[in-house]
């Protein structure tokens, strides 16, 4: 199993052992395009995996600060409360560099980026960049991924059909 994500298509796809696609979802990527550079905003290319999963048994919409539940239930209200806010909301997905030099250690370490597969409000247009670097989803379709995929799982990041 692995995931697939286009960045010029904004479709993440799940294939199965055998290389057969078996779910796609739309997602946004980051509005800054794409980049390894720490504090780049920019989504990092290259492979990675699936290095921990974080908020297994979580309501939808479960707001995390810090990869943290805070307690709080998105709502549209929170967010007119803190409208500045980058949700982070029903799992998250930490993802991990596997190639030194381009999205692994020094100054573009995915992980240490803090770059993640998440959830976003249903308000949150898909299908076109928008994100601070990570890649975000739908949250029911989030929580079917989460399920489908184990700590480990292969993720391609990529700017053309390569």
């Amino acid at each position: 199993m692995h995931i697939d994500i286009s960045i010029p298509a904004q479709t993440l796809t799940l294939f199965d052992d055998q290389g057969q696609p078996r779910k796609q979802y739309a997602v946004s990527t980051a509005a800054n395009g794409v980049g390894c550079v720490k504090n780049s905003g920019c989504t990092p290319l290259g492979t990675h995996i699936v290095r921990a999963k974080i908020g297994e048994g979580a309501p939808e919409n479960t707001v995390f600060v810090g990869r943290r539940p805070t307690g709080e239930i998105f709502t549209p209200a929170l967010k007119q409360a803190f409208p500045e806010r980058d949700w982070i909301l029903t799992r998250i997905l930490w993802l991990s560099g596997t190639e030194p030099g381009k999205n692994r250690l020094g100054e573009v370490d995915t992980m240490q980026r803090y770059i993640y597969i998440h959830g976003t409000p249903d308000s949150t247009e898909l299908g076109k960049p928008g994100s601070h670097g990570c890649v975000r989803m739908r949250n029911s379709d989030l929580i079917e991924l989460f399920d489908l995929v184990p700590v480990g799982t292969p993720v391609h990041l990529h700017e053309a059909d390569d």
